[in-house]
Parts: structure tokens; C-alpha cells; sequence
């Protein structure tokens, strides 16, 4: 009987993202120790050419790599692919090479499960492993791969996504979030757990978080105004943010200053103040023991009946529920 239990296959190909490796790698590893070896966790890399080759990464970093595809054989428990991005494209552009992708097709059936991180997503998408899936993808690309393959249905916004056997995870630093819930999938959240603070980083930023906060999700504004005012709303969430408040401070008229603010942002004034809220809510429900109607308050959304709806609206879920699935300190 082999000594490892989890024989894991890192794909590794030319201009392959170092941290979609190195990451996930160093997370079982550090399973294995923090288990005292109970976690038996292999982690082979195995890359297009012969066993020892070396693999240029998008850091200039060389990998070798301990297989090549051909002799990977049908003893993998994890397969899990990272992504590439072509280094010459005008933006973030998935680089889709033909052989790896006619590999992971050729393994996936032998393999337990699946997971992709960042942009690998649209590596398995090519291998048809995502169609009538839900999905995720670094944000940056995600619509491409929606575009590209309709039959996905494709969420830019979590952390990472399972659907059966088949995981994918998002941008680059949720390699960690995503290796961890395998951890934790296998052997439980204690030594997910253990894991998380050997590397200082949260266990519980789950699959449901958002990869990214309302002011990232929002492009700047090409009036200089109305960024400074949503520096403003950011600073001071507890004070009025109606309309009304909100232009008179821009010295337009609420209708003017309504038409401005959405052509700038993509988005009402009052959709946006709320947004800001609900987040800024969601730190205090994941890292405090606030009742409820003072982080109402706190936030400006005033009383616990508003706090409900309006994360019903945004995350579509309730305040307590969140708390208790994304909690990161000890009562």
C-alpha cells in the first residue's frame, strides 16, 4: 500500500501562474505536518515534457516538474490545474493551450476531483468539464469565459465554487482559500484550521465571500468629484447619505446629481450607500461580537429591520445566517 492517500497533480505549463502552484502546494504540505503525517497528502508536478524538465512560470520562476503528462497514469485523487495569462495580449487574456487541455480530458475521469484556480477555470471549460456547472474565475476574466462558453454558468464573485467533484477557485491569493476547504474536505476544518494559522490567513473566507469590495468593483470615475465623494460616503456610513444630503454636498440639484452620480458609477446613490453598508456590516458580523442593532447602527442602516432587508437584497441571505458561516474570531 502506498504511503499517501491523496496523491495530488499540479499541472505546470509555460508562463503557468508561480502562486496557482506553490500555493495549494505548500497547503498540503503544511497538512501533512500539522497532522504529523496523518494527512498523507502527495504532491507531484507534472508538466508536458520528461520527468525533471524545467518549466519557465510567469515570475521568470522555474519549476521542474516530477512526471511529464504521458506517465501520470490513473492513481490521482486531486487534479488540479492552474492558469496562464498571455503575457503580449492588450489585458488579461487566459492562454488555452491545445496539448494541456486534451491532457486534463484525458485524465479527469481517473481523478477523485477536480479544481481549477484562477484563470485554469477556462482550461477546464475548454475540456468541457464545466458545462451545465456553476462556476468562478479571477474577476478579470470571468465575462470572457462566460462569453466563450455560454453553457457555464459563470459567478465572477466567490471565493471558489464547488459542483459536485468539480472545484474552481478565483484570482491568484484564493489559491489558499480554495486548497484549505480540500483540506478541510478531507480531514475537517480543525486541521484546515491548523493550516490557516500557520500561514496567517483566515480559515473561514469561504466560497460564498466576495472576491473583492464594493469600492474594487467599481472603476474610478472620470470626474474627480464624485470620486472624492465616494471616498466620503466610505469614511462616514453612520451619518445622512440621502440623496438629498448627497447633492446638496455637490452643490447640484438631487435630480442632476441622481443622473451624474449613476452615469459615473453604474449605479444609483442609494443602491451604492447601501452596498457600502451591507459590507461594512459584513466585516463586523465576521470579526466582532455586535449585536445586531448596533451594528445596524454603526453601519447607518439604523435598525435591525433594514439590516435584513437589505442584506436579503445584496447577498440574499440573513445577517445571523452570514455570522454564522463566516465568523472568524471566537465568541
Amino acid at each position: 500500500m502506498s504511503e499517501f492517500s491523496h496523491r495530488v497533480v499540479i499541472a505546470v505549463f509555460p508562463e503557468v501562474d508561480l502562486l496557482d502552484v506553490t500555493g495549494p502546494a505548500e497547503v498540503f504540505t503544511l497538512a501533512n505536518r500539522e497532522s504529523g503525517g496523518r494527512a498523507r497528502y502527495e504532491v507531484r508536478l507534472a508538466g508536458p515534457g520528461r520527468a525533471g524538465e524545467a518549466v519557465a512560470t510567469s515570475a521568470g520562476v522555474r519549476l521542474v516538474t516530477d512526471v511529464g503528462f504521458a506517465d501520470v497514469g490513473t492513481g490521482v485523487d486531486t487534479l488540479l490545474v492552474p492558469g496562464a495569462v498571455d503575457p503580449h495580449a492588450d489585458g488579461p487574456q487566459p492562454r488555452i493551450d491545445r496539448h494541456v487541455v486534451d491532457w486534463i480530458k484525458d485524465t479527469a475521469p481517473h481523478a477523485r476531483r477536480i479544481a481549477s484556480v484562477c484563470v485554469g477555470a477556462h482550461l477546464l471549460a475548454a475540456a468541457g468539464l464545466l458545462d451545465g456547472r456553476a462556476a468562478t474565475t479571477h474577476w478579470s476574466t470571468a465575462a470572457r469565459l462566460a462569453a466563450d462558453h455560454p453553457e457555464v454558468t459563470v459567478d465572477p464573485d466567490p471565493i471558489f465554487i464547488r459542483s459536485g467533484r468539480v472545484w474552481t477557485g478565483a484570482g491568484i491569493s484564493a489559491c489558499l482559500d480554495l486548497a484549505l476547504a480540500l483540506v478541510a474536505e478531507d480531514h475537517g476544518e480543525d486541521l484546515a484550521l491548523a493550516v490557516a494559522r500557520h500561514l496567517v490567513v483566515y480559515l473561514k473566507r469561504q466560497g460564498g465571500q466576495s472576491q473583492f469590495s464594493v469600492p474594487l468593483s467599481r472603476p474610478p470615475a472620470s470626474r474627480r468629484d464624485i470620486d472624492e465623494l465616494r471616498r466620503y460616503i466610505a469614511d462616514h456610513l453612520d451619518a445622512d447619505l440621502s440623496a438629498a444630503t448627497l447633492a446638496a454636498r455637490m452643490c447640484l440639484s438631487e435630480r442632476h446629481f441622481a443622473r451624474v452620480f449613476t452615469q459615473e458609477t453604474g449605479t444609483t446613490p442609494a443602491a451604492y450607500v447601501e452596498a457600502l453598508r451591507v459590507e461594512a456590516a459584513r466585516r463586523l458580523l465576521e470579526t466582532t461580537d455586535q449585536p445586531l442593532d448596533g451594528i445596524a447602527e454603526n453601519t447607518g442602516l439604523g435598525s435591525v429591520e433594514t439590516l435584513h432587508r437589505a442584506f436579503r437584497r445584496q447577498i440574499a441571505t440573513s445577517p445571523a445566517a452570514y455570522r454564522r458561516r463566516f465568523r472568524t474570531t471566537t465568541p
